[in-house]
């Protein structure tokens, strides 16, 4: 996917398209993509039904938690909910101090998303510190931008949304594993494979590398006062997902995320392009809504378990397929609603870039000091 060359790129167009002409598959392959479906539209219909909102993240919660593997399933749960659980338990005690200044604000969000990262791309097993990151900035900058509403209205539906998502997928995951003889796929395009343990407290490269999103971050507030733009959570979410890579890239190579970025530009924008058209062309009609979610999440994880290295394109298609499509309600379907949302991540990509380029590290061959 990283190959600049025409030829290379109709190569693996044409790749993609034999893959998908084989398509639905047989085993494991199927049956993954079947139970990931199963999932998402479980957690929508329960997140519906409870009226707790952000009904998307919801849907993509349990799209990235469900695996072929059950505890891989019951690990990712595990550290979503409790990363979660103490992010937004942080940004609750953190509000009352920081959200009357600024440049508190912006601090605060700098010191714990950048900590959070480091720590996760340390080691492995602390992947929930990603997700108490993820958390605490999104319920700061939502206080930040819906001022009118409770805080802990806010924590509380962040933290619902997430144990919707997944608990939907441990469900499901559960009773495939007990009906269905089910192997972890073949999937070598996932965009979050293995990474090498790292148990030392110090690494420059991590550092620098959290460095970067801690800026980024930080800019957000700014973004708010001189734009207003909507959905500015989903920027923070986009600047520590893409920045969430293996250690061994951050010490290899002076750009680690310059990859992650590009794949998730192409998967968030052809799934914004086709999200956007399907709102339209519709007419928000249920029946037609749910068909192109089912086809959505397929389309996504059949990408992300295929063997062509761009994995993250089919997650990222997938989750701008869902939060842009799937409105909190049917009666409430919007495209402009979708739009904002979509505005946010490319905000989050936005600012992250030029940081990127500003603040630099020089690989090393060593992973520490």
């Amino acid at each position: 996917m990283d190959a600049r060359s025409p030829g290379a790129w109709q190569t693996l167009l044409a790749r993609q398209a034999r893959d998908f002409a084989a398509w639905p598959v047989s085993g494991d392959r199927f049956v993954d993509e079947a139970a990931c479906l199963a999932a998402v539209l479980l957690a929508i219909g329960a997140a519906r039904e409870l009226g707790i909102g952000n009904v998307g993240w919801a849907a993509f919660s349990a799209y990235m938690v469900i695996r072929p593997d059950l505890a891989e399933t019951v690990h990712r749960g595990g550290a979503r909910v409790g990363g979660t659980a103490v992010g937004v338990m942080c940004a609750c005690l953190a509000a009352p101090v920081v959200s009357h200044s600024a440049a508190w604000t912006v601090a605060a969000l700098a010191l714990f998303g950048g900590t959070c990262l480091y720590l996760a791309l340390l080691d492995r097993r602390a992947y929930g510190a990603l997700f108490a990151g993820m958390a605490f900035a999104m319920v700061l900058i939502d206080g930040m931008t819906f001022p009118d509403e409770a805080l802990g209205a806010l924590a509380r539906a962040r933290f619902l949304d997430v144990c919707v998502g997944s608990g939907a997928a441990l469900l499901v995951g559960g009773i495939a594993a007990m009906t269905v003889r089910r192997q972890p796929a073949a999937a070598q395009g996932r965009g979050d494979g293995p990474r090498r343990q790292a148990p030392q407290l110090w690494h420059h490269g991590a550092f620098t590398h959290a460095l970067q999103a801690a800026i980024a971050l930080a800019l957000i507030p700014l973004v708010w006062r001189v734009f207003h733009v909507q959905s500015l959570s989903q920027s923070s979410t986009t600047i520590m997902a893409v920045m969430m890579v293996p250690l061994l890239d951050v010490t290899a190579s002076p750009h680690p995320a310059s990859r992650k970025l590009k794949h998730r530009f192409i998967g968030s924008g052809t799934g914004a392009l086709l999200a956007t058209a399907v709102l339209v062309l519709s007419h928000a009609s249920p029946t037609a809504m749910t068909l192109a979610v089912c086809l959505g999440v397929l389309v996504g994880r059949h990408i992300e378990n295929g063997a062509l290295d761009v994995g993250y394109v089919g997650i990222q298609f997938a989750l701008t397929f869902l939060v842009v499509l799937v409105p909190d309600s049917v009666a409430a379907a919007d495209v402009r609603a979708g739009l904002a949302r979509l505005s946010g991540i490319l905000v989050g990509m936005a600012l992250l870039q030029p940081v990127r380029l500003l603040v630099k590290h020089r690989p090393r061959p060593w992973s520490s000091v």
